[in-house]
């Protein structure tokens, strides 16, 4: 991020901090000790160097820049979705949902409900603009569309979705953003009061559909053993490298 800042020739002002988890949130201290006076917003006192606790509906502004604060509890329970738009501008909005909602998938259910995922879903965020495009905290759609493809085999639209993202991701390319109106067409989570996934879930309550589908996405071709995330984070800083050189 530094060498972005630097690269861009901008000044850092603000963080804006979706949830607590150190794969989101691990660079607030650091970032805070070399920037003073660097603002950390976020709506939950576990975020690391918060200085500004923010609430649903709150607006924020940064230059031209509009931020609604969007609060959507269930990954965690603290969590905070950002929708950010420019008056008269052409471009279209944006939505930084972090763990809540992905491109074709949504968040695990840590420390909330399935009613609270049905209520951000289909209401907190379902009902943005259809344009607005999604900016999820993490890349991973081909797995979560194997997945839709499963709920869905005959839904071409997830087919077509799930090849081009298999493409992007051979090309080493993001999947990232896609649209509101995208995810109403392949994404399941978003799709709970159609037949098909109904009849994958054998539910037809919508919450229950939900709940359904995410225990089902849970136990989806799960890894035997999942890396642990602190040894991942060693690699990626090259702690282990002295251990691996070739004699």
């Amino acid at each position: 991020l530094l060498e972005i800042i630097r690269k861009e020739n901008v000044v850092l002002k603000a963080i804006l901090t979706t949830h607590h988890h150190w794969d989101h949130a691990r660079g607030n201290e650091e970032l805070a000790q070399l920037l003073p006076g660097l603002q950390v917003f976020g709506a939950d006192e576990r975020i690391g160097a918060l200085t500004h606790k923010v609430t649903h509906g709150q607006e924020l502004t940064f230059g031209a820049i509009r931020v609604r604060c969007l609060f959507t509890p269930c990954h965690t329970s603290g969590h905070m979705c950002y929708f950010m738009w420019e008056d008269d501008s052409p471009d279209a909005p944006a939505l930084f949902s972090g763990d809540t909602l992905f491109v074709g998938g949504c968040g695990q259910f840590f420390e909330g409900t399935a009613e609270q995922m049905y209520t951000n879903l289909t209401q907190t965020l379902g009902t943005l603009p259809e344009d607005t495009k999604i900016f999820c905290g993490h890349e991973c759609t081909v797995r979560n569309l194997k997945f839709a493809l499963k709920v869905e085999p005959e839904n071409e639209a997830v087919r077509a979705k799930l090849a081009w993202a298999r493409q992007r991701d051979e090309e080493d390319l993001p999947t990232v953003p896609s649209t509101l109106h995208e995810e109403f067409l392949y994404n399941p989570f978003l799709r709970l009061t159609e037949e098909p996934v109904q009849r994958f879930t054998g539910r037809t309550e919508p919450v229950e559909v939900l709940r359904t589908l995410r225990s089902q996405r849970d136990n989806f071709k799960k890894p035997k053993e999942r890396p642990n995330p602190q040894a991942v984070l060693a690699f990626d800083w090259g702690l282990f490298g002295p251990f691996l050189e070739k004699k």
